[in-house]
């Protein structure tokens, strides 16, 4: 499976610090699929910048964004 790769699994997302001074990303699926990823404060910086770029280029290639629609 890829990033183009269209998927019928639902998870749920945290991200926050841990008593370790360590940026957690939780990941818990279906079917009981727990996973914590831990990385240090400057690898969790890089990951919001990927998430930022990734953002921008969805964006230039037209992709609507997920939830709901802004109110006029």
């Amino acid at each position: 499976m890829g990033i183009n790769s269209p998927s019928e699994i639902a998870a749920n997302l945290q991200i926050g610090p841990t008593d370790a001074g360590m940026v957690r990303i939780y990941v818990e699926a279906e079917g009981g699929i727990e996973l914590p990823l831990d990385f240090d404060p400057e690898e969790a910086e890089e990951i919001a910048e990927e998430l930022r770029a990734a953002a921008e280029a969805a964006r230039a290639m037209g992709a609507k964004p997920a939830g709901k629609p802004k109110k006029r």
